[in-house]
Protein backbone atom coordinates (compact mmCIF):
# COMPACT_ATOMS: atom_id res chain seq x y z
CA UNK A 1 0.00 0.00 0.00
CA UNK A 2 1.26 3.50 -0.88
CA UNK A 3 2.21 5.84 1.93
CA UNK A 4 0.54 9.23 2.07
CA UNK A 5 3.72 10.85 0.79
CA UNK A 6 4.01 8.44 -2.14
CA UNK A 7 0.35 8.93 -3.03
CA UNK A 8 0.79 12.71 -2.96
CA UNK A 9 3.85 12.56 -5.16
CA UNK A 10 2.13 10.34 -7.71
CA UNK A 11 -1.03 12.45 -7.70
CA UNK A 12 0.95 15.62 -8.34
CA UNK A 13 2.91 13.85 -11.05
CA UNK A 14 -0.27 12.75 -12.81
CA UNK A 15 -1.51 16.33 -12.64
CA UNK A 16 1.57 17.54 -14.46
CA UNK A 17 3.28 19.20 -11.50
CA UNK A 18 6.08 16.89 -10.49
CA UNK A 19 7.32 17.08 -6.93
CA UNK A 20 10.69 15.67 -7.97
CA UNK A 21 13.29 18.43 -7.88
CA UNK A 22 13.92 20.42 -11.03
CA UNK A 23 17.57 19.99 -11.89
CA UNK A 24 19.61 22.96 -13.06
CA UNK A 25 22.28 22.54 -15.68
CA UNK A 26 25.92 23.30 -14.87
CA UNK A 27 25.58 26.54 -16.83
CA UNK A 28 22.46 27.56 -14.88
CA UNK A 29 24.17 26.80 -11.57
CA UNK A 30 27.05 29.05 -12.62
CA UNK A 31 24.74 31.86 -13.76
CA UNK A 32 22.12 31.78 -11.02
CA UNK A 33 24.08 30.55 -7.97
CA UNK A 34 21.52 28.39 -6.12
CA UNK A 35 22.31 27.88 -2.44
CA UNK A 36 23.27 24.28 -1.57
CA UNK A 37 20.85 22.02 0.27
CA UNK A 38 21.66 21.99 4.00
CA UNK A 39 20.68 19.74 6.88
CA UNK A 40 18.42 22.48 8.22
CA UNK A 41 16.54 24.18 5.39
CA UNK A 42 15.89 27.82 6.33
CA UNK A 43 12.63 28.98 4.77
CA UNK A 44 11.82 31.55 7.44
CA UNK A 45 13.24 34.86 6.20
CA UNK A 46 11.92 35.32 2.63
CA UNK A 47 15.45 35.16 1.23
CA UNK A 48 15.93 34.47 -2.46
CA UNK A 49 17.57 31.01 -2.74
CA UNK A 50 19.34 32.17 -5.92
CA UNK A 51 21.94 34.84 -6.41
CA UNK A 52 23.84 36.96 -6.50
CA UNK A 53 23.98 36.17 -10.20
CA UNK A 54 27.24 35.43 -12.01
CA UNK A 55 27.22 38.91 -13.53
CA UNK A 56 26.74 40.53 -10.14
CA UNK A 57 29.42 38.38 -8.51
CA UNK A 58 31.89 39.42 -11.22
CA UNK A 59 30.96 43.06 -10.67
CA UNK A 60 31.64 42.66 -6.94
CA UNK A 61 35.05 41.10 -7.64
CA UNK A 62 35.93 43.91 -10.06
CA UNK A 63 34.94 46.48 -7.42
CA UNK A 64 37.53 45.19 -4.92
CA UNK A 65 40.11 47.55 -6.39
CA UNK A 66 37.93 50.49 -5.31
CA UNK A 67 37.24 49.16 -1.82
CA UNK A 68 39.95 51.44 -0.44
CA UNK A 69 37.79 54.42 -1.38
CA UNK A 70 34.68 55.92 0.19
CA UNK A 71 31.55 55.03 -1.77
CA UNK A 72 30.10 58.52 -2.37
CA UNK A 73 30.87 58.99 -6.05
CA UNK A 74 29.85 55.40 -6.81
CA UNK A 75 26.56 55.89 -4.97
CA UNK A 76 25.96 58.89 -7.22
CA UNK A 77 26.15 56.65 -10.28
CA UNK A 78 23.58 54.29 -8.76
CA UNK A 79 21.33 57.21 -7.83
CA UNK A 80 21.34 58.32 -11.46
CA UNK A 81 20.32 54.83 -12.62
CA UNK A 82 17.51 54.63 -10.08
CA UNK A 83 16.32 58.16 -10.80
CA UNK A 84 16.03 57.18 -14.46
CA UNK A 85 14.24 53.91 -13.57
CA UNK A 86 11.61 55.74 -11.51
CA UNK A 87 11.57 58.93 -13.61
CA UNK A 88 12.37 61.21 -10.67
CA UNK A 89 15.12 63.70 -9.88
CA UNK A 90 18.48 62.60 -8.52
CA UNK A 91 17.65 64.25 -5.20
CA UNK A 92 14.55 62.03 -4.89
CA UNK A 93 16.67 58.88 -4.46
CA UNK A 94 18.08 58.07 -1.01
CA UNK A 95 20.41 55.03 -0.92
CA UNK A 96 20.36 53.05 2.33
CA UNK A 97 21.90 49.96 3.91
CA UNK A 98 19.05 47.69 2.86
CA UNK A 99 15.44 48.86 2.99
CA UNK A 100 15.56 48.11 6.72
CA UNK A 101 17.72 51.16 7.29
CA UNK A 102 15.29 53.16 5.18
CA UNK A 103 12.38 52.00 7.32
CA UNK A 104 14.16 52.50 10.62
CA UNK A 105 15.55 55.94 9.90
CA UNK A 106 12.10 57.03 8.73
CA UNK A 107 10.61 55.69 11.97
CA UNK A 108 13.17 57.68 13.94
CA UNK A 109 12.42 60.84 11.97
CA UNK A 110 8.69 60.54 12.54
CA UNK A 111 9.06 59.77 16.25
CA UNK A 112 11.40 62.74 16.58
CA UNK A 113 8.60 64.94 15.26
CA UNK A 114 6.42 63.72 18.13
CA UNK A 115 3.77 62.21 15.92
CA UNK A 116 1.69 59.10 15.53
CA UNK A 117 1.74 56.42 12.84
CA UNK A 118 -1.28 54.53 11.51
CA UNK A 119 -0.49 50.99 10.37
CA UNK A 120 -2.17 47.68 9.62
CA UNK A 121 -1.57 44.57 11.72
CA UNK A 122 0.16 42.26 11.05
CA UNK A 123 2.72 43.90 8.83
CA UNK A 124 6.48 44.40 8.58
CA UNK A 125 7.49 46.11 11.82
CA UNK A 126 10.90 47.75 11.26
CA UNK A 127 9.57 51.28 10.88
CA UNK A 128 7.02 51.08 13.68
CA UNK A 129 9.40 49.34 16.11
CA UNK A 130 11.98 52.09 15.79
CA UNK A 131 9.35 54.81 16.09
CA UNK A 132 7.94 53.21 19.25
CA UNK A 133 11.45 52.84 20.66
CA UNK A 134 11.88 56.61 20.39
CA UNK A 135 8.55 57.42 22.00
CA UNK A 136 6.30 57.38 18.95
CA UNK A 137 2.76 56.05 19.09
CA UNK A 138 1.23 53.51 16.71
CA UNK A 139 -2.47 53.22 15.92
CA UNK A 140 -2.97 49.63 14.77
CA UNK A 141 -5.74 48.57 12.42
CA UNK A 142 -6.34 44.79 12.14
CA UNK A 143 -6.32 43.31 8.64
CA UNK A 144 -9.67 42.28 7.19
CA UNK A 145 -11.11 38.78 6.86
CA UNK A 146 -9.16 38.38 3.60
CA UNK A 147 -5.96 39.17 5.56
CA UNK A 148 -5.54 42.33 3.49
CA UNK A 149 -5.36 45.94 4.70
CA UNK A 150 -8.66 47.57 5.62
CA UNK A 151 -8.14 50.90 3.86
CA UNK A 152 -11.45 52.30 5.09
CA UNK A 153 -10.50 51.74 8.73
CA UNK A 154 -6.97 53.00 8.16
CA UNK A 155 -8.33 56.25 6.77
CA UNK A 156 -10.70 56.64 9.73
CA UNK A 157 -7.69 56.55 12.08
CA UNK A 158 -5.99 59.54 10.46
CA UNK A 159 -6.35 62.71 12.54
CA UNK A 160 -4.43 65.90 13.29
CA UNK A 161 -1.86 63.94 15.33
CA UNK A 162 -1.07 61.50 12.52
CA UNK A 163 2.38 62.07 11.01
CA UNK A 164 2.46 58.99 8.77
CA UNK A 165 0.42 56.11 7.38
CA UNK A 166 2.39 52.92 6.70
CA UNK A 167 1.42 50.53 3.88
CA UNK A 168 3.41 47.41 2.93
CA UNK A 169 2.14 46.31 -0.48
CA UNK A 170 2.40 43.41 -1.09
CA UNK A 171 2.14 42.91 2.65
CA UNK A 172 4.48 40.87 4.82
CA UNK A 173 3.58 38.36 6.36
CA UNK A 174 0.22 37.90 4.61
CA UNK A 175 1.40 38.18 0.99
CA UNK A 176 -1.74 40.14 0.09
CA UNK A 177 -1.93 42.71 -2.71
CA UNK A 178 -4.30 45.63 -2.51
CA UNK A 179 -6.65 46.37 -5.40
CA UNK A 180 -4.87 49.04 -7.39
CA UNK A 181 -7.67 51.59 -7.75
CA UNK A 182 -8.67 51.72 -4.05
CA UNK A 183 -4.98 51.85 -3.11
CA UNK A 184 -4.25 54.74 -5.46
CA UNK A 185 -7.28 56.70 -4.29
CA UNK A 186 -6.40 56.04 -0.64
CA UNK A 187 -2.80 57.21 -1.08
CA UNK A 188 -3.91 60.30 -2.99
CA UNK A 189 -6.38 61.31 -0.28
CA UNK A 190 -4.21 60.37 2.69
CA UNK A 191 -1.16 62.19 1.32
CA UNK A 192 -3.15 65.44 1.45
CA UNK A 193 -3.41 64.96 5.23
CA UNK A 194 -0.19 63.22 6.23
CA UNK A 195 2.88 61.38 4.89
CA UNK A 196 2.16 58.01 3.27
CA UNK A 197 4.95 55.41 3.39
CA UNK A 198 4.64 52.56 0.85
CA UNK A 199 6.98 49.64 1.46
CA UNK A 200 7.32 47.94 -1.95
CA UNK A 201 9.97 45.35 -1.04
CA UNK A 202 8.01 42.64 -2.92
CA UNK A 203 6.74 44.80 -5.79
CA UNK A 204 8.68 42.80 -8.39
CA UNK A 205 6.71 39.63 -7.59
CA UNK A 206 3.37 41.19 -8.56
CA UNK A 207 1.96 39.37 -11.59
CA UNK A 208 -1.04 41.63 -12.24
CA UNK A 209 -0.47 43.59 -15.43
CA UNK A 210 -0.05 47.36 -15.22
CA UNK A 211 -0.05 47.37 -11.43
CA UNK A 212 1.24 50.81 -10.42
CA UNK A 213 4.04 51.62 -8.05
CA UNK A 214 3.13 54.53 -5.82
CA UNK A 215 6.21 56.27 -7.16
CA UNK A 216 3.85 58.06 -9.57
CA UNK A 217 2.63 60.08 -6.58
CA UNK A 218 6.20 61.15 -5.85
CA UNK A 219 6.40 62.43 -9.42
CA UNK A 220 3.21 64.40 -8.74
CA UNK A 221 4.82 66.06 -5.71
CA UNK A 222 2.72 64.27 -3.08
CA UNK A 223 3.91 63.51 0.45
CA UNK A 224 4.52 59.85 -0.42
CA UNK A 225 7.63 57.77 0.31
CA UNK A 226 8.32 54.50 -1.53
CA UNK A 227 10.93 52.01 -0.33
CA UNK A 228 12.58 49.35 -2.48
CA UNK A 229 15.28 46.75 -1.85
CA UNK A 230 17.83 44.65 -3.71
CA UNK A 231 17.45 41.89 -1.10
CA UNK A 232 14.56 39.95 -2.63
CA UNK A 233 14.27 39.39 -6.37
CA UNK A 234 17.92 40.33 -6.97
CA UNK A 235 19.18 37.83 -4.36
CA UNK A 236 21.38 40.34 -2.49
CA UNK A 237 20.04 40.24 1.09
CA UNK A 238 23.51 39.90 2.59
CA UNK A 239 24.92 42.91 0.75
CA UNK A 240 22.53 45.35 2.47
CA UNK A 241 21.38 47.88 -0.11
CA UNK A 242 18.00 49.49 -0.63
CA UNK A 243 16.61 52.92 -1.38
CA UNK A 244 13.83 55.44 -0.87
CA UNK A 245 11.95 57.45 -3.49
CA UNK A 246 10.44 60.72 -2.29
CA UNK A 247 10.23 64.37 -3.31
CA UNK A 248 13.42 66.31 -2.49
CA UNK A 249 11.71 68.73 -0.09
CA UNK A 250 10.40 65.86 2.03
CA UNK A 251 13.80 64.14 1.94
CA UNK A 252 15.42 67.38 3.15
CA UNK A 253 12.91 67.61 6.00
CA UNK A 254 13.27 64.01 7.20
CA UNK A 255 16.85 63.06 6.36
CA UNK A 256 18.84 66.29 6.03
CA UNK A 257 19.75 68.36 3.00
CA UNK A 258 21.08 66.67 -0.13
CA UNK A 259 24.81 66.63 -0.84
CA UNK A 260 27.11 64.44 -2.96
CA UNK A 261 28.16 62.81 0.33
CA UNK A 262 24.65 61.75 1.28
CA UNK A 263 22.07 63.15 3.66
CA UNK A 264 23.39 63.66 7.19
CA UNK A 265 20.58 61.76 8.97
CA UNK A 266 21.15 58.57 6.96
CA UNK A 267 23.53 56.52 9.07
CA UNK A 268 24.97 53.56 7.18
CA UNK A 269 24.26 54.31 3.51
CA UNK A 270 26.06 51.34 1.96
CA UNK A 271 29.43 50.22 0.58
CA UNK A 272 31.42 49.97 -2.64
CA UNK A 273 30.74 46.26 -3.18
CA UNK A 274 26.97 46.59 -2.70
CA UNK A 275 26.78 49.59 -5.03
CA UNK A 276 28.68 47.74 -7.77
CA UNK A 277 26.36 44.76 -7.27
CA UNK A 278 23.22 46.89 -7.45
CA UNK A 279 24.35 48.68 -10.61
CA UNK A 280 24.96 45.36 -12.35
CA UNK A 281 21.79 43.75 -11.00
CA UNK A 282 19.70 46.46 -12.65
CA UNK A 283 21.15 45.39 -16.01
CA UNK A 284 20.84 41.61 -15.48
CA UNK A 285 17.34 40.98 -16.85
CA UNK A 286 18.08 37.27 -17.34
CA UNK A 287 18.59 36.63 -13.63
CA UNK A 288 15.61 38.84 -12.76
CA UNK A 289 13.29 36.76 -14.96
CA UNK A 290 14.74 33.46 -13.73
CA UNK A 291 14.31 34.51 -10.10
CA UNK A 292 10.64 35.36 -10.57
CA UNK A 293 9.96 32.20 -12.57
CA UNK A 294 11.44 29.94 -9.90
CA UNK A 295 9.57 31.67 -7.07
CA UNK A 296 6.28 31.13 -8.90
CA UNK A 297 7.07 27.48 -9.61
CA UNK A 298 7.74 26.75 -5.95
CA UNK A 299 4.70 28.71 -4.77
CA UNK A 300 2.53 26.56 -7.02
CA UNK A 301 3.97 23.40 -5.45
CA UNK A 302 3.25 24.77 -1.99
CA UNK A 303 -0.33 25.61 -3.02
CA UNK A 304 -0.82 22.03 -4.26
CA UNK A 305 0.40 20.66 -0.95
CA UNK A 306 -1.84 22.94 1.10
CA UNK A 307 -4.84 22.09 -1.06
CA UNK A 308 -4.16 18.40 -0.44
CA UNK A 309 -3.79 18.94 3.31
CA UNK A 310 -6.94 21.10 3.31
CA UNK A 311 -5.07 24.03 4.87
CA UNK A 312 -6.34 27.49 4.02
CA UNK A 313 -3.82 29.89 2.48
CA UNK A 314 -3.57 33.34 0.94
CA UNK A 315 -2.67 33.58 -2.75
CA UNK A 316 0.61 35.43 -2.54
CA UNK A 317 2.11 38.30 -4.55
CA UNK A 318 5.49 37.68 -2.91
CA UNK A 319 8.12 34.94 -2.54
CA UNK A 320 6.35 33.37 0.46
CA UNK A 321 2.99 31.83 1.39
CA UNK A 322 0.94 32.52 4.54
CA UNK A 323 -1.21 29.55 5.50
CA UNK A 324 -3.49 28.46 8.32
CA UNK A 325 -1.64 25.75 10.22
CA UNK A 326 -4.53 24.65 12.48
CA UNK A 327 -2.01 24.40 15.29
CA UNK A 328 0.00 26.94 17.30
CA UNK A 329 2.95 28.25 15.32
CA UNK A 330 5.34 27.45 18.18
CA UNK A 331 4.29 23.79 18.06
CA UNK A 332 4.49 23.60 14.27
CA UNK A 333 7.88 25.34 14.25
CA UNK A 334 9.31 22.76 16.64
CA UNK A 335 7.87 19.82 14.70
CA UNK A 336 9.16 21.16 11.40
CA UNK A 337 12.60 21.98 12.81
CA UNK A 338 12.84 18.40 14.09
CA UNK A 339 12.41 17.37 10.45
CA UNK A 340 15.03 19.81 9.18
CA UNK A 341 12.90 22.78 8.09
CA UNK A 342 12.86 26.23 9.71
CA UNK A 343 9.58 28.12 9.10
CA UNK A 344 8.50 31.69 9.85
CA UNK A 345 8.17 33.19 13.32
CA UNK A 346 4.86 34.05 15.07
CA UNK A 347 2.87 36.95 13.64
CA UNK A 348 0.42 38.08 16.32
CA UNK A 349 -2.51 37.76 16.51
CA UNK A 350 -2.40 34.90 13.97
CA UNK A 351 -0.72 32.27 16.10
CA UNK A 352 -2.30 29.43 14.10
CA UNK A 353 -0.90 30.70 10.80
CA UNK A 354 2.55 30.06 9.31
CA UNK A 355 4.68 31.92 6.76
CA UNK A 356 6.85 29.78 4.50
CA UNK A 357 9.37 31.21 2.03
CA UNK A 358 10.00 29.77 -1.39
CA UNK A 359 13.36 28.04 -1.68
CA UNK A 360 15.12 25.97 -4.28
CA UNK A 361 13.18 23.04 -5.68
CA UNK A 362 15.03 20.66 -3.35
CA UNK A 363 14.34 22.84 -0.32
CA UNK A 364 10.63 23.12 -1.03
CA UNK A 365 10.43 19.35 -1.55
CA UNK A 366 11.99 18.89 1.88
CA UNK A 367 9.32 21.21 3.31
CA UNK A 368 6.59 19.22 1.53
CA UNK A 369 7.87 15.90 2.85
CA UNK A 370 8.10 17.32 6.39
CA UNK A 371 4.55 18.70 6.20
CA UNK A 372 3.19 15.37 4.97
CA UNK A 373 4.75 13.66 7.98
CA UNK A 374 3.61 16.31 10.48
CA UNK A 375 0.04 16.26 9.18
CA UNK A 376 -0.19 12.49 8.63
Amino acid sequence: MQSRREWFKSSIGLGGLMITPSILTAEEIKKYNPRPLSNIVKLSSNENPYGPSERVRNAIIDSFDNACRYPYEYILELQKSLAKKHNVSLESIVITGGSNEALRVTGLAIADAGGEIVAGQPTYLALMSYAEGMGGKIKWVPVGSDKGYDLVELEKKIDDKTKMVFIANPNNPTGTLLDKNPLSKFCERASERTIVFCDEAYYDYITEENYPSMDYLVREGKDVIVSRTFSKVYGMAGLRIGYLILKPELADQLFGEYSPYGRNKIMAQTNILAVAAANEALKDSDFYSFSLKKANEEKNKIYKLLDYLDLKYIKSSTNFVFFESKKHIDDLSKEMLDKGVRVGRPFPPFYDWCRISTGTSQEVDKFINAMLEVYS
